[in-house]
């Protein structure tokens, strides 16, 4: 697994200029799943997301507290072209995950978070759809998390 997290003041995702979903302060998560991800690496991210520290703590210590410290939402987006490789110019997709496995394994990635953290913070978009992402960027601060090699697990 692959998951983009950037720190954010606000963020909103919305469908056919619907708002599906919208958070205060917190991370904003793109969410990248490749054809081998197994339980383990879900595992490993959703520890990372929830634990990491990425905003200031008391006395404007930086780096010192995480979103679970904090009490802070998560928007997660499940954004299959993380796992791209270029043929050319061309994007090619054969390393994410198939959509049929894929959408389960994302759902199963969010029933993790919710029970790791409070499930009304943990918000996403709309799965397969065509989003429009928007995110007021706190800092900014962006941090690429990938699960370790299937060796290193």
């Amino acid at each position: 697994m692959k998951v983009v997290v950037q720190r954010v003041v606000k963020a909103s995702v919305t469908v056919d200029e619907e708002l599906v979903s919208s958070i205060g302060r917190g991370l904003c998560v793109l969410v990248g799943i490749s054809r081998d991800d197994t339980k383990k690496d879900m595992d490993y991210i959703v520890r990372k997301l929830i634990n990491l520290r990425v905003f200031d703590g008391e006395n404007g210590r930086r780096w010192d507290v995480s979103v679970k410290d904090k009490g802070y939402e998560i928007l997660c987006i499940s954004q299959f072209t993380l796992y791209h490789a270029l043929k050319g110019n061309k994007l090619d997709f054969h390393n994410a995950m198939s959509a049929d496995r894929s959408e389960a394994f994302y759902k199963a990635f969010l029933d993790s978070m919710r029970s790791q953290y409070q499930p009304e913070l943990i918000k996403d978009g709309r799965f397969g759809a065509y989003m429009q992402v928007s995110m007021e960027n706190d800092g900014p601060v962006t941090v690429v998390l990938e699960s370790p090699k299937k060796e290193e697990l």
